[in-house]
């Protein structure tokens, strides 16, 4: 799928690809830990989270919320850090102080006077509220995985999209996850540029996306917004 020539919509993930998520899991952890004299590797505790909170959204849905609970309990048992699950609440409490990436409201501020935006994520309601403090921006459309009670990959947030914005035509996603965004974009026939900030690398068989692009200043000029 190329990039349409008449854009009108663009939407955006949120954790990862607007918000710096990985670096405030791990100072959640870090300092949780801390508390019981545990030191925590982020190269340890960061793909272990992905990790398992994939296996748990794979599940029956709960609210995000608790899907950090459960990865939380799950990762300190998986490091030997004996932590009681009455204290798993610090992982959703941390989300108020995820900070969006620097170059996230420059480059959302100049695309939203030129298109519409949107935001698909894997989240609940109350605590995309809390990141949307630190996002100045009035979005047209909000998808969260609470309003579809289901989690990406699966293609609820996309269908949902389309249904609001009334079809497809004119539309383009932007995503740092080729696993919960890139992939269900390429099924379903919607552009997708994919922000890979941790520079991966795809195997042959792996579904590419529309455009890739290593930060959201290259998402932009794709956009033709500079």
């Amino acid at each position: 799928m190329p990039i349409p020539k008449n854009i009108t919509f663009v939407t955006f993930d949120v954790y990862g690809t607007l918000i710096d998520w990985e670096t405030g899991i791990y100072e959640a952890f870090a300092a949780e830990a801390a508390r019981d004299g545990y030191e925590i590797d982020r190269n340890v505790i960061i793909p272990l989270f992905h990790e398992i909170s994939r296996e748990i959204e794979g599940g029956s849905y709960e609210l995000y919320a608790e899907v950090l609970r459960r990865t939380a309990i799950e990762i300190a048992k998986r490091i030997d850090w004996p932590l009681e699950p009455s204290r798993s609440g610090f992982l959703p409490d941390s989300v108020q102080r995820w900070k969006p990436f620097k170059e996230t409201n420059p480059q959302l501020q100049k695309l939203a006077k030129k298109y519409k935006l949107g935001l698909l994520s894997n989240i609940d309601d109350k605590l995309l509220g809390q990141t949307r403090r630190h996002i100045p921006i009035d979005f047209d459309l909000v998808v969260t995985a609470q309003q579809v009670r289901s989690y990406k990959p699966e293609p609820a947030h996309f269908t949902e999209c389309a249904r609001r914005i009334g079809g497809k035509r004119g539309w383009v996603h932007v995503a740092a996850s080729h696993y919960h965004d890139v992939v269900p974009c390429v099924k379903q026939r919607v552009p997708v540029i994919w922000v890979n900030r941790n520079k991966e690398t795809l195997d042959s068989n792996q579904r590419k996306p529309t455009a890739e692009v290593p930060n959201l200043r290259e998402a932009a000029k794709l956009l033709g917004v500079s």
